[in-house]
């Protein structure tokens, strides 16, 4: 048996493109062989995916699931929107975002979960999907809320199936109110949500840094004006308040009926379900928000596949 040394397995990931783990156990199999070692990668899609992996994936879905007391959102990356509308990738999608409610949102850890029925985990199980379907896939991220007492309500903007689609919003409510009651306007507060995209739940968990720029740069667009500091101050207090009414949940103006604050909408509905209702957090997924997508010229793609 030829000897796993480090320069086989650079020589074995340049010529497949596979990760460097999975190279050196291409190679423990196959006694150091580079070749059969290559077989084996591709026989397991492994250097198929890994060529793929470079690609850009700013398209796919975002898939949400509740349990009682649990709610989960997971956003799953493909290079294109023809993918997302494929059986097996929303399967995979809807697969995840459930495992998920047990996993928590460490991504590694959400990998490493078995994936029901086949004998791999889930990141294998995303490794052969995208040796199957030709496209580079990523598990971007997810979150995962869940309260003691009350119900995690969700929505999907866009959904291309239950639980699917391109906008994903989980709301935990806290409250020992009729649950039918809390589900419904849990529903309509993921909705404001997935509307309204607020960066906070309430002022007290504003980043305080965010706070200090905001502040400054209100300062000294109100200097331009040429009023005592003073009246500045004021004028700064006035403007800070809309940012926070841009910003803050419980702060806006709620999007169902267009004049009341989510906060005093909150405190109502506690009132029709019985009991007080707490909101203790919200989750927003948007799919491909942050992700640098590559314009592309497709006239020019196709001209040089033809010339080559």
């Amino acid at each position: 048996m030829a000897e796993i040394t480090a320069a086989l397995v650079k020589e074995l990931r340049e010529k497949t493109g596979a990760g460097m783990m999975d190279c050196k156990r291409a190679l423990g199999e196959t006694s150091g062989d580079l070749e059969q070692a290559s077989d084996w990668l591709r026989k397991k899609g492994l250097a198929a995916a890994a060529k793929k992996a470079g690609r850009v994936a700013a398209e796919g879905l975002v898939g949400v699931a509740t349990e009682g007391s649990v709610g989960a959102v997971v956003e799953i990356n493909s290079e294109t929107d023809f993918v997302a509308r494929n059986e097996a990738f929303q399967s995979f999608v809807g697969t995840v975002t459930r495992l998920a409610l047990g996993a928590g949102d460490d991504i590694e850890m959400l990998k490493g979960v078995a994936y029901p029925g086949t004998g791999r985990t889930v990141g294998e199980e995303l490794t052969h999907l995208i040796a199957t379907i030709g496209e580079n896939m990523a598990l971007r991220r997810a979150s995962r809320i869940q309260i003691s007492k009350g119900v995690v309500a969700a929505y999907v903007h866009n959904a291309l199936a239950a639980g699917i689609g391109k906008i994903g919003v989980i709301v935990g409510l806290e409250s020992s109110g009729d649950p039918a009651r809390l589900a419904a306007f849990g529903r309509q507060l993921a909705m404001h949500v997935a509307a309204a995209h607020p960066q906070y739940l309430d002022i007290a968990s504003v980043d305080k840094a965010a706070v200090e720029r905001e502040r400054e740069i209100l300062r000294d667009q109100a200097r331009q004006s040429g009023k005592p500091e003073a009246i500045i101050e004021k004028m700064v207090e006035g403007r800070l308040r809309k940012f926070y009414e841009e910003t803050v949940l419980v702060e806006q103006i709620y999007v169902i009926d267009g004049e009341s604050r989510v906060g005093k909408v909150v405190e109502a509905a506690g009132k029709e379900a019985g009991a007080p209702i707490k909101v203790t957090g919200f989750v927003r997924f948007a799919l491909g928000e942050g992700i640098d997508k590559k314009e592309s010229d497709f006239a020019a793609e196709v001209a040089a596949q033809l010339k080559g």
